[in-house]
């Protein structure tokens, strides 16, 4: 694992300007990246898109389309029972069939989070610079340790990406090799210096 620091830009010639200025700092070409990071939800790390496997707001629906289903089949056993003497065994089992769809359906729907937060900004006051989300952005990320590392690295890196306007300037862990941060998640939270 290497030590990275990394800093946020708005547009991409500004980070094509701090590649410039590291390299000028002693940073060579391979231990420098420029890449760009989406907004949360959008970077398409599962098969079905997105950055979680499953809603925020639908965590509790199996719950309630099982106890929904189970509702709607005794209300639709009592329905049936009542019209089995006109539609016969076949009618009980329609019925019963229907209501537990029925329940089941309305038992998911209603367990799912109207209220979900998931996408709003949490503010517990707790030293809000420390730690936070990733914002999208174009990003430069830098290796500051190893044997092509400059004297003073680390504080060379983070002063050269403030200088040039970086925002979320962060200290990372990860592999930087060959000009790419091979093994980058946006999802990390983010460790801001």
């Amino acid at each position: 694992m290497n030590t990275i620091i990394a800093g946020r830009f708005e547009l991409q010639d500004q980070g094509e300007e701090a590649l410039r200025a590291l390299q000028g700092a002693g940073f060579p070409a391979s231990a420098m990246t420029l890449f760009y990071v989406n907004p949360d939800g959008q970077h398409d790390i599962y098969p079905i898109g997105g950055d979680d496997d499953d809603s925020p707001g639908a965590r509790d629906a199996d719950k309630g389309a099982a106890t929904g289903g189970g509702l709607g089949a005794a209300a639709g056993l009592a329905a049936g029972a009542a019209a089995a003497t006109v539609a016969g065994p076949a009618g009980l089992a329609a019925a019963v069939g229907v209501g537990a769809y029925t329940g089941s359906l309305a038992g998911a729907v209603s367990s799912t989070d109207k209220e979900s937060e998931v996408d709003e900004a949490v503010d517990d006051g707790e030293n809000p610079r420390k730690l936070t989300d990733r914002h999208a952005g174009i990003h430069v990320a830098v290796r500051v340790d190893g044997e092509d590392a400059p004297d003073d690295a680390l504080a060379s890196a983070v002063r050269t990406l403030k200088s040039q306007g970086a925002m979320d300037v962060e200290q990372a862990e990860g592999r930087l090799e060959e000009g790419s941060w091979k093994d980058f998640d946006p999802r990390e939270v983010v460790h801001l210096v």
